[in-house]
């Protein structure tokens, strides 16, 4: 394969960061028919086909998508000479996204963000509140916040510790049903369910819960609505104690079932050894979350 022109692989990067000719064309100031003929040179100079139309859409193919990676280490390194250039090689910046569940992201990420702008104003944190698993490989982020390694060996992972969690309700609701602590009392007590599949269910009978469906008297599958179910008093929930600490209103209640541990994973793609700001927001999200468990 020839060597390859850098405005053709410039094409190729727009395209695939915008999924639209048309907006990379506009990003470049270039015509469409112009991008279109680069993104076309590419593709033959190094024999492959790096998107499929997609309605008015440019999907990467699984071919572009592994060459993506090259491509903004390439662009990475081109903007890294620029700020060597200019003097200002040591500067941080850039927009990392940064997945999470939404209590995670609402409760435990906000203030690791707030610390990292302190020490990086140039970096900016775009946190995506969500209990679906982001796909990382698609860049719907670049940093995922889980409780699951990943799957996928092309991910990068690293588990930073463990959250426990307790089961708690509202003060309101305790004055009715009183302070239940052993795990037979929660035979005839209302919960606040996560879901409607059964799986929270399973679980809880396994932590040696006596219930059934109709111990549930609401249901909500994100957790910060359902944490706000379990502060309305509609019933028990269980919730990560660095969350509950920081509640008014709430009280721990069956005391003697064991507590809940879950691992914090953090999985990011292979772009942490190419992007200095995804680093930098890495360890500082590595170091802020291993501060906050459990020993």
């Amino acid at each position: 394969m020839d060597q390859l022109d850098w405005n053709q692989l410039k094409a190729f990067l727009e395209t695939a960061e915008t999924g639209s000719l048309s907006a990379a064309a506009r990003k470049l100031g270039l015509t469409q028919p112009t991008l279109s003929r680069q993104v076309a040179a590419i593709e033959r100079r190094m024999g492959v086909t790096l998107f499929e139309r997609v309605g008015k859409a440019m999907a990467l193919t699984p071919t572009g998508l592994d060459l993506l990676e090259h491509a903004r280490a390439m662009g990475a390194a081109a903007d890294a000479l620029r700020l060597a250039a200019s003097g200002r090689s040591q500067a941080v910046g850039g927009v990392v996204s940064v997945s999470a569940t939404d209590a995670v992201a609402a409760y435990l990420l906000a203030p690791l963000v707030r610390d990292l702008r302190e020490k990086e104003p140039g970096i900016t944190i775009e946190v995506i509140a969500s209990d679906a698993l982001s796909d990382l490989l698609r860049r719907e982020a670049d940093i995922a916040v889980r409780h699951v390694p990943p799957e996928q060996p092309e991910l990068i992972a690293r588990k930073v510790g463990d959250a426990v969690a307790h089961f708690y309700a509202a003060e309101a609701w305790v004055k009715v049903h009183g302070h239940p602590r052993r795990a037979e009392e929660a035979a005839a007590l209302p919960f606040v369910g996560a879901d409607r599949s059964g799986r929270l269910l399973a679980y809880l009978r396994g932590q040696g819960l006596p219930i059934s469906e109709a111990n549930f008297s609401s249901y909500a599958d994100h957790s910060t609505a359902h944490w706000a179910l379990v502060r309305s008093g509609l019933g028990i929930g269980a919730m990560m104690e660095e969350i509950a600490r920081e509640t008014p209103g709430i009280i721990r209640v069956l005391d003697d079932v064991p507590s809940l541990r879950f691992p914090f994973w953090l999985v990011t793609h292979r772009e942490l050894r190419t992007s200095r700001p995804i680093r930098v927001v890495f360890e500082a999200l590595a170091r802020g979350l291993a501060a906050g468990s459990p020993d």
